[in-house]
């Protein structure tokens, strides 16, 4: 007799809310999450981080926005961006609003650290108004004075008192576009926080170990506390806050999720770019082409379709293989480098027998192969594309514009990151940011 296939337990019902493409919550798969360490400024580096960071399995990808060119940043990443972004902001709201004209998909408030009624509720109703949503973060390590005194440090009821305060800002302006993280660095306390939250709320829970350190200490905290949610079935989106390359988050994430058996284990990993102004072909139906024919054949590479060859080999040049259409032409890239050139209507053909190439001689060899005239060919069309449509095909300069324009209403520009004082007042403290997480926590 067959024995009955044993499972984790049964996911506890939430709403389901969507950050851009991506549900969260209800009955939509657990998703993965990570954040770039880059400045968000430096738009290429970002891109290239978040291509990383989507082929390694992340859904989501978080990126700082602390100052005014972050926000400015975001308004050039998110039209590239292969995954939705998540704004996090820090202690001036506005950073928040500046994020929301960039076109973020969501947000991540620490009630911590942006404190003023006021201004929480501002937020709130801006992002209503947009269908952004807002991911409450508390975190032990920024947990308000107050909640310390009232709970006599940062206890369970102490987290989840912090989301309900935030909740209850939020109700006053009809706001419920939420999900729900209370992560700490103890791991027994990150447990009891989120069991607690889960029978209080029936928001989505973003779980998380939060400071958990370098691998391989780092993975075991994460996983102890991360696993233990999600084989009681509490929690609807992941991220491992590690003290090392956010690539490496991303795939344990993605590693946790099959191993659980709450993710399909798949061979191919293809992934695309949302297409946007510059892009010369209809990249979802190319994608979606492409990604039933390497499926059929069990490709198990890393492959990436880009709707431009303007940017797309240097996006997603960490990708075993890749193709980017320019003058209809589709221009073949192995890890970033131009190899060869097809017509338009041959992409998908190309892409399948490079693949099937690749997997029986090697990397090394079909680069070794290379069409030595491909990369003056895609420079010709990349040059081409720049003056038919110019360097800014996703009018991000007028996003520029709006928040610089509603930064100067709002009184300025918000102070550097790392200086000056929270919104309620208070010295930053603990909650002083670093590369690696939101507010000093790296959750």
């Amino acid at each position: 007799m067959a024995k009955a296939a044993v499972s984790v337990a049964k996911r506890r019902p939430t709403r389901q809310i969507h950050v851009g493409g991506v549900a969260v919550g209800g009955d939509a798969p657990v998703s993965v999450q990570s954040m770039t360490t880059t400045k968000t400024a430096d738009v290429e580096a970002t891109i290239q981080q978040i291509y990383a960071l989507a082929g390694a399995g992340a859904d989501i990808v978080r990126c700082t926005c602390n100052e005014r060119e972050a926000a400015e940043g975001l308004a050039r990443i998110v039209p590239r961006s292969p995954v939705p972004i998540v704004a996090d902001i820090h202690f001036h709201v506005e950073m928040a609003l500046a994020a929301l004209d960039a076109g973020v998909n969501g947000l991540r408030l620490n009630p911590g650290n942006l404190r003023k009624p006021e201004e929480i509720k501002l937020v709130a109703a801006e992002a209503r108004d947009r269908g952004v949503p807002i991911r409450i973060g508390v975190n032990a390590g920024s947990l308000h004075p107050a909640l310390y005194e009232r709970f006599g440090g940062a206890t369970p009821e102490a987290l989840v008192e912090s989301a309900r305060m935030e909740l209850a800002y939020f109700d006053e302006v009809d706001f419920h576009d939420v999900k729900i993280s209370v992560k700490a660095s103890n791991v027994a306390l990150m447990i009891e926080a989120y069991r607690l939250a889960s029978e209080t709320f029936d928001y989505p829970l973003h779980l998380g170990v939060t400071e958990a350190g370098p691998p391989p200490g780092g993975l075991v905290k994460a996983t102890a506390g991360i696993a233990t949610l999600l084989a009681e079935g509490i929690g609807d989106t992941i991220r491992y806050s590690l003290t090392a390359d956010p690539v490496e988050e991303a795939r344990a994430g993605r590693q946790l999720l099959e191993a659980l058996g709450l993710r399909e284990r798949k061979g191919l990993d293809l992934i695309a770019c949302p297409s946007c102004g510059r892009a010369e072909i209809d990249v979802i139906k190319v994608a979606n082409d492409a990604q039933v024919a390497l499926e059929a054949r069990k490709i198990p590479l890393q492959i990436a379709v880009m709707g431009c060859v303007v940017n797309g080999p240097g996006e997603a040049r960490e990708a075993d293989l890749g193709i980017a259409a320019g003058r209809k032409r589709g221009h073949l890239f192995i890890k970033g480098k131009i190899v060869r050139v097809v017509p338009e209507g041959e992409m998908v053909e190309a892409l399948v027998s490079e693949a099937e190439k690749i997997v029986s001689e090697g990397i090394e060899a079909r680069l070794a192969a290379a069409d030595a005239s491909a990369e003056q060919a895609a420079e010709e069309d990349r040059r081409e594309l720049f003056e038919s449509k110019g360097s800014d095909a996703n009018h991000s300069d007028e996003r520029v514009i709006e928040i610089r324009k509603h930064l100067r209403a709002l009184g300025g520009d918000a102070p550097p990151a790392g200086r000056g004082a929270t919104a309620a007042g208070g010295s930053q403290g603990a909650g002083d940011e670093t590369s690696s997480g939101e507010d000093g926590t790296g959750s």
